[in-house]
């Protein structure tokens, strides 16, 4: 679907938008499944909703090198194995079933190629694969292609304030440091949301370092599972939107608290980049040790932060979507694990790495979890 209309159809969760330019895990906690079906209304950046990803192979085509940049020299380059896969088990009358969980990541260095023989031999014994949760919203294509003059100056803050008198003056320095090396003299962005400017900021400087958001794992275990004809299960939750003009409406005038994910995402990438492309390069081979230990500055959970606290989602009930999301992911797996001997999973790797997270919630449940 053509982005305008997926952002068309995605009105009701308008305000999920930032999460897509959120962090190395894009994005982090329970958001990372909202973030992985929202695409951004500022142009943030997204990540393909599953079933919408380009086609991908197990071994890529290379394709032409992109042109260099300061960092290139730190990029894995070439075929690389990708993470192990977690191994998530418990006994049935059946004897052992068993759940593969493989964990996304980004952002990733660009047309990187990866190739893991765990995940190839898992997903020959399986006999379904289940993807990340996502979003689904009641809003056809005819009644959403006349919503389209209403998404004009959706991102503009609401009362013609410009970035300069709305961040503080330091800050506002910093911003501009920023905004002549990676956007150039852009006008336009300093009329925007302090979340928005930041997002678009975030997806520039991410792609002049060689990075790039986009969900580079779910297409390859995807094209895989039709391959070998496998069930694909694909965890859904149902948002109504009603009367999406009027949310619409409301958005332009509501007013965020968004100077603190501003703020985050300036601190980010002044100092950073450089570990973004460590952390990239550890998912490229596995070290699941190196993203443990290397915690990226706290930007998605400030820009969730403008999600999860504005009065227009919470009146609409949208708040818990985050949760709703890993609710039905989790749901989906623990059935998989009650029919199949084997089942494959993708999910975000924040969500297994977080102490709280889905691996907690396995083993609370009375799973065993094997890490890689």
């Amino acid at each position: 679907m053509p982005q305008r209309l997926r952002l068309i159809a995605l009105a009701g969760v308008l305000l999920l938008g930032p999460l897509a330019a959120a962090a190395d895990t894009a994005p982090t906690d329970a958001a990372s499944a909202a973030a992985a079906e929202v695409v951004a209304v500022a142009g943030l950046g997204q990540q393909p909703a599953p079933g919408q990803g380009p086609e991908s192979e197990l071994e890529q085509a290379p394709e032409a090198a992109p042109a260099p940049t300061v960092f290139d020299e730190l990029l894995v380059s070439g075929e690389q194995p990708g993470p192990g896969l977690w191994r998530v088990a418990k006994q049935t009358a059946e004897g052992e079933h068993v759940l593969w969980i493989l964990g996304s990541y980004g952002p990733l260095p660009k047309r990187m190629q990866w190739r893991s023989r765990q995940f190839e031999r898992a997903i020959a014994e399986s006999a379904e694969v289940i993807a990340p949760a996502s979003v689904n919203t009641d809003v056809g294509v005819f009644r959403g292609a006349t919503l389209l003059p209403s998404l004009v100056g959706i991102r503009k803050n609401p009362n013609g304030e410009t970035l300069q008198e709305l961040v503080p003056p330091e800050l506002y320095e910093r911003w501009l440091v920023l905004k002549r090396r990676y956007l150039g003299n852009d006008r336009g962005v300093e009329k925007w949301r302090p979340v928005f400017a930041a997002g678009e900021l975030y997806r520039e400087a991410i792609g002049e370092a060689g990075l790039e958001l986009s969900n580079v794992v779910w297409p390859v275990v995807e094209k895989a599972a039709k391959k070998r004809k496998l069930v694909i299960t694909r965890p859904v939750v149902d948002v109504e939107v009603e009367e999406p003009r009027d949310l619409i409406r409301e958005f332009k005038k509501a007013e965020l608290e968004d100077l603190e994910c501003f703020a985050r995402t300036i601190e980010r990438l002044e100092s950073d980049l450089d570990l973004m492309r460590v952390r990239a390069n550890a998912w490229a081979t596995g070290e699941v040790g190196v993203l443990r230990e290397l915690a990226p500055v706290d930007q998605a959970g400030a820009c969730l932060a403008v999600v999860t606290g504005s009065e227009l989602l919470q009146s609409r009930g949208l708040a818990d979507l985050p949760s709703r999301l890993t609710a039905a992911w989790l749901a989906a797996a623990e059935e998989a694990l009650a029919r199949n001997a084997s089942t494959v999973a993708v999910v975000w790797m924040s969500q297994l790495l977080r102490e709280d997270g889905l691996l907690a919630q396995f083993e609370a449940r009375g799973y065993r979890v094997e890490a890689p």
